[in-house]
Formats: C-alpha cells, structure tokens, sequence
C-alpha cells in the first residue's frame, strides 16, 4: 500500500469508529449503563464515582445520575472501601453482573451477524486486533492522565 493511500486509509479511522458507535444495537440508555457496569467490572480495583466519572470522561454530576440509576435498576451497590472505610466505592450487584452478561452476547451476536460472510480467519483477525486496541487505548489515556487514575 502506498503512503498515501495508508495516510487515507488511517483517516478513515476515526470516523468509522463514530459510525461504529453509533450502530451499536442498542439504546443510549444501554450503552450508557453498560458502560458504567463494565468500569466498574473491569477495574483494578476499587472504584468511587469520582474515578468513574474519570474513566467515562464524563462530569461528576453525570457520573452520579448514571450511578443513581444503576443503584435502582439494582445493578450496583454503593460499599465501605476496604482500605479507607470512610470511601464510598461502587460494587456490581449480581442483576449487575448478569446485564452485562447479556449486553455481551447481545454485542457478539451482532458482531456475527455483521461479520457473517467475513472469513473465520477474518473475524478472529479482526477480534483480536479490536481487543489490542482497547487494551492499548486504556494504557495511553492512563500515561495521558486521561482517566485520572
């Protein structure tokens, strides 16, 4: 591939990613609270609304509003953190758990569905190139301060 045709090609990129999300087969309202389900999951360790709000890239108030309404879907649980008993920090509630599971395999089956006259070896290529971007996405925004972690 030439130089610029690779330059166009990796112009492309960030509008396909908008495209991306907003074709993602569900509401605002799932994205959002899935968002927050797989933050809190996925952290390292304990995560306050603060830290949240961080990792979304979101105001706290938004943060907060987002939590509120996990809290009475039963998704989450406000806790006592186990190092600073005077923190309040966010737990998945199994509900919690079990919606992300779903919203999971709701994703994959649309993954498939998409992908489904892509080769095997395609959509595995594909599958792990997308995974490595995530991961990697994550590690520059944290040696940004992107996240405030």
């Amino acid at each position: 591939m030439s130089s610029s045709a690779e330059d166009a090609l990796l112009d492309q990129i960030g509008p396909a990613l908008s495209r991306l999300r907003r074709r993602t087969p569900a509401s605002g309202r799932d994205l959002s609270r899935n968002l927050v389900l797989n933050v809190v999951a996925d952290a390292p360790g304990e995560m306050t609304v603060g830290g949240l709000a961080a990792e979304m890239g979101v105001a706290q108030p938004v943060a907060s509003r987002t939590v509120a309404a996990c809290i009475a879907e039963g998704l989450l649980r406000r806790a006592a953190s186990q190092a600073d008993g005077r923190r309040t920090v966010l737990e998945l509630t199994e509900r919690g758990e079990a919606e992300r599971t779903r919203f999971a395999a709701d994703q994959r089956a649309a993954f498939e569905d998409i992908t489904a006259a892509w080769s095997p070896e395609d959509r595995t290529r594909f599958g792990r190139l997308l995974v490595r971007y995530v991961t990697d996405a994550g590690a520059w925004s944290r040696r940004r301060g992107l996240t405030g972690e």
